[in-house]
């Protein structure tokens, strides 16, 4: 849904616009139509030449530029453009936008434009937190301007404190949040498990899986975009939160399990796809177990099974998906899973099968119903995600659940 897609960047003063150079190479790869305009001082730290090598557009700096251009070049991008993000956005730049003042082509462009827009502060904590900023971001929210978050953390100046410009793949990620139009989850509540859990054997040791939640994580952006409140119950992994996503964070299967049922009438939707422990540990040693001769016996009990016993509860009009993880007769076993745990979808792969294994950012699934089966291929994750929403949850003409 990239490929008619025009991002306009403004790029402004300050030492993070070095970072705009990778959100740039990356929306270009995946085939956006990014144009840039830089203020004067913005050129002080980026050369427009950058720009123009990564977006392979004509960067916009100067109003009164001699090329003859048949039409007035800042009212034909603000119509073209599908959305426009300021990155960083200055103490200086965000007042004039705030207050409608055009006086070079960024602000210009900006005012022309009636596209969604995107406001990310990056200054000096101090400047940040001046009334008169604050009161200019909050013009530009009520204006219908969307403002991403500063970052906490160390500062070119020096200070340490809010005002970071966020990584260039959370710009890019809220990006796609804001072009995603089909909003067919919008009004649903969305609760989805990810990751793997860990079974203490002593305060050093545990019993865990190979899972990386980016499976997880990929279905929570993606039911976001498509509109969703989405609750995201993360077992132990590695990945940044999401912007938008309500994220409680839990290791064992018994802290997931009270992080999920008892929410059971809260939500219209669940999507289980957690690496949840299948046994634990009856005892966890206080202190850690030494080597011993003859070895080590462990005793293990079954844990609770989530998605059965959301299956055994249901309401009438919640959807139930659940994830099936083998090594052999995938489509069997995925198949006996569906009804035994009152499924209304059950999502299966073969960890074993190339692309499909743990930790890669490609998957290859079997979606599994009452009403027959659907294989989707190889696919990245994020496409994997939209696919099983879009399947599961989207019905053309009618409500999705």
């Amino acid at each position: 849904m990239t490929d008619s897609k025009c991002v306009l960047v403004g790029v402004t003063g300050g030492i993070a616009a070095y970072k705009i150079c990778t959100l740039v190479s990356s929306l270009k790869k995946q085939n956006y139509e990014v144009h840039v305009l830089m203020t004067k001082n913005a050129q002080e730290f980026v050369s427009p030449l950058t720009f123009q090598t990564l977006s392979a557009q004509r960067v916009i700096t100067d109003m009164f530029a001699v090329d003859f251009q048949p039409d007035v070049h800042h009212v034909s991008l603000a119509k073209k453009a599908d959305l426009f993000v300021i990155a960083p956005a200055s103490a200086d730049v965000i007042a004039k936008v705030a207050h409608g003042i055009a006086d070079d082509m960024l602000t210009t462009t900006f005012l022309a434009a009636t596209c969604p827009k995107l406001i990310v502060p990056t200054m000096n904590t101090a400047m940040l937190e001046n009334p008169i900023t604050q009161d200019n971001l909050e013009r530009c929210r009520r204006f219908g301007m969307r403002v991403l978050e500063s970052g906490d953390g160390y500062l070119a100046c020096g200070d340490v404190g809010k005002g970071r410009m966020p990584e260039p793949w959370d710009i890019e990620d809220t990006i796609k949040e804001m072009l995603y139009t089909d909003k067919f989850l919008a009004g649903k509540r969305v609760l989805i498990t990810a990751g793997s859990t860990q079974e203490a054997l002593d305060p050093v040791r545990y019993l865990t899986n190979h899972s990386s939640g980016k499976m997880g994580y990929a279905l929570a952006k993606a039911a976001r975009n498509a509109g969703a409140d989405v609750t995201l119950v993360a077992g132990v992994n590695h990945l940044d939160d999401i912007n938008g996503v309500r994220t409680v964070k839990v290791v064992s299967a018994k802290d997931m399990a009270e992080a999920v049922l008892p929410g059971q009438d809260e939500f219209d939707v669940f999507i289980l796809s957690a690496a949840v422990a299948d046994f634990t540990p009856k005892v966890t040693a206080d202190n850690k177990i030494h080597k011993s001769a003859d070895g080590m016996t462990l005793e293990l009990g079954k844990t609770t099974d989530i998605l059965a016993t959301l299956g055994e509860n249901k309401k009438p009009g919640q959807v139930l998906i659940g994830f099936s993880m083998e090594t052999e007769n995938m489509v069997e076993r995925t198949a006996a899973k569906l009804k035994k745990k009152n499924c209304d979808y059950i999502v299966g792969n073969n960890v074993k099968e190339a692309g499909a294994g743990f930790a890669v950012d490609t998957n290859r699934v079997t979606i599994i119903s009452a009403d027959g089966m659907q294989e989707l291929g190889l696919l990245s994750k994020d496409e994997t995600a939209e696919q099983i929403l879009r399947y599961c949850l989207k019905k053309e003409g009618e409500e999705c659940c």
